[in-house]
């Protein structure tokens, strides 16, 4: 099986090991704030999956160095940074908001490059444009991407996604790809494999539909359990069940056929905080997980 997984191609754009930095804006959701919904997905924690990011207290800049230190002192290495905007939405806010803090982060010495995580609905004109501006200013003339953005979509499938009140329609994914790749945007789509209500086919179809729409990178994660979600009473009352470790490869696995070795793989599985995490249990030793990965697809 051939693979292109993230860390050999950063190194092949950016010419070294290339970590990202988790940065936290101070942002929220449409579906917490009651724009499209409240409570936001069922899936989701209180922190936006931002719990591994720095604190939106502190400066851009200062969550950078923060973050990198951190690094360092796991990594020994001196490589380049892509600065993670990560926490909640983080185009769910006021052009220029958006505009400060993705020059401040890209102007910082070590980044080459801004990842921006965020929906498909939260893309208006005004957004594309501070994005469109950042591509023409800092990316002229380079052959990397300098500019990332991750869409959450999870699912193609609308019934499934009104179940766990993902807000908004596939159509809206479709939409958002066709104008990120008009600015020249690199596009990551997340794909959670084990929803409820989700059958094998199902979940490849939704990997081969992100393919056919022109999707740059995927993120898989399982369906994983957290605490004070509402995900977490469905699982208590037996109505929703989590897949084992070798489930879960047994999809990426398939997946990773479908995509072939064009798209890249930016991660083959999340790990929710130990701190909230009920289940799957196996997701919580990080080593394991990494150790298994490596050796079904690396061997």
């Amino acid at each position: 099986m051939r693979i292109k997984d993230c860390n050999s191609y950063f190194k092949e754009c950016y010419g070294s090991k290339t970590y990202k930095v988790g940065i936290s804006l101070k942002v929220t959701c449409p579906n917490r704030d009651g724009k499209c919904g409240t409570g936001g997905c069922k899936f989701c924690s209180s922190g936006g999956s931002g719990e591994f990011s720095e604190s939106s207290e502190l400066s851009v800049t200062e969550q950078i160095d923060s973050g990198i230190s951190k690094l360092s002192r796991k990594t020994k290495s001196d490589s380049g940074y892509i600065a993670y905007f990560q926490s909640f939405t983080n185009t769910y806010c006021e052009p220029d908001m958006l505009r400060k803090a993705i020059w401040e982060a890209m102007k910082h010495p070590k980044v080459v490059a801004i990842s921006i995580a965020t929906r498909p609905d939260c893309l208006p004109e005004e957004i594309l444009k501070v994005l469109s501006d950042f591509i023409i200013e800092f990316g002229t003339g380079r052959i990397a991407p300098v500019l990332y953005v991750e869409l959450g979509l999870q699912t193609i499938d609308d019934d499934v996604a009104r179940e766990f009140n993902r807000g908004y329609s596939t159509k809206v994914y479709d939409e958002a790809v066709s104008k990120l790749k008009g600015i020249g945007a690199n596009i990551i789509t997340h794909i959670i494999l084990g929803l409820p209500g989700e059958s094998r086919d199902m979940m490849m179809e939704t990997v081969r539909y992100v393919k056919d729409k022109g999707t740059d990178g995927v993120k898989f994660t399982c369906l994983y359990i957290l605490r004070d979600t509402e995900y977490e009473k469905l699982w208590n009352n037996g109505e929703i069940k989590v897949l084992d470790i070798d489930e879960y490869f047994n999809l990426v696995s398939e997946a990773i056929n479908i995509l072939g070795d064009k798209i890249v793989i930016h991660r083959f599985t999340g790990d929710g905080p130990k701190s909230i995490l009920l289940a799957p249990e196996w997701t919580s030793n990080k080593r394991a997980v990494i150790n298994y990965i490596n050796r079904r697809f690396f061997n």
